[in-house]
This record gives structure tokens, sequence and C-alpha cells, in this order.
């Protein structure tokens, strides 16, 4: 089975950045592409089967800037078929009331362009009062990570999210990871 993946991210600060390249790392030769959303045309997204998504919630809950940037240029963008994660930097002690808010502003852009998301991840564990970026009462649209507060827990998220996203798209089943193990 051939799945194309690919990772665009946007980053100011360069966590979001980070937390991509630990993602590209971690994904070795299974990943296809990665790109800063600041150099990236709208209509690579539509390139690949995966569409791992990263961005960071800035100020009062606002959008990184080089994301708010490419939405505006989507226009009719069709991501039907296309499996999307995300993942997001936050600061869950300075801005509890808005933690990850940019995750959820993203999905709901990519969303109604007929995208699937994959990776939906529990909030148990997180110490936050409000967020735009849950999926459910119990979970995120997408990995939060916090390496202002909780940065010894970026990698071992980082790992536990990318096996669930694997499993969930079929390039990997609990039997295989049993048998490496």
């Amino acid at each position: 089975m051939s799945v194309s993946i690919a990772i665009f991210y946007g980053s100011t600060t360069g966590n979001t950045e980070m937390a991509a390249n630990k993602i590209a790392e971690e994904l070795g030769g299974l990943l296809t592409h990665i790109g800063d959303v600041s150099q990236t045309k709208p209509a690579e997204l539509t390139q690949y089967d995966v569409l791992l998504l990263g961005v960071s919630t800035w100020n009062i809950g606002e959008m990184q800037d080089d994301w708010f940037d490419f939405l505006r240029q989507l226009g009719d963008l069709d991501l039907t078929g296309k499996k999307v994660g995300l993942f997001a930097m936050g600061d869950s002690y300075g801005y509890p009331d808005n933690f990850l808010d940019a995750m959820g502003e993203l999905w709901g852009a990519i969303q109604k362009r007929g995208a699937e998301l994959v990776g939906v991840w529990p909030a148990a564990g997180y110490q936050f009062d409000e967020s735009q970026a849950m999926y459910d009462d119990e979970h995120f649209v997408g990995l939060g990570l916090d390496e202002d507060n909780e940065s010894d827990q970026t990698e071992d998220r980082i790992r536990t999210w990318l096996v669930q996203v694997l499993q969930e798209i079929g390039l990997l089943n609990l039997q295989d990871l049993a048998d490496a193990g």
C-alpha cells in the first residue's frame, strides 16, 4: 500500500517547526514531504493522501500568522478523500481559556473542504479551562503540545499520536507492533 504523507506547519518561534521535525524523524521513510506553509501554495495540499498540519495559538486564541495568511488563499480548494491529522502548540498555563484554539480553527477551515479527520487526541492530563480545539468533551481534534509547560511530554506524545494516526490510515496494525516488540 503506497500512501503519500506530508507535513505542513506554520511556526513563529520555532516550537511548531521543532515538533514538525520530530514527527518527520519518527515517520522516517514513510514521509513524502515537509513544508512551511509560508512557502506553500494551497494546491500543494492536494498532492498527498495524508496531511499532518501543525499550528500554534497566539495572543488570545489567534491563529499563527503564516496559517492565517495561508487559509485566506484556500478559495474553493477540494480536500475530499484526504486524511488530515492536526498537531498544535499552546500554552496551557498562560492561556488556559483558549488553549490550542488555532487547532480548532484550522480544523474548521479544512473540514469544510471535505477532509477526513484522523488522530483525535485525549484531553485527559492537560490543565486548561477552555479550548476551541475540542472534538468532544474528552478529546482534542488533534495532538496538543505545550512546549512552555510540558516539554518533557512532547516526544512521548508525538510517538503515541503517530502510532494512532498510522493505525487509523491503515499503515500500522497492532499485530505489527506485537511482532516487533
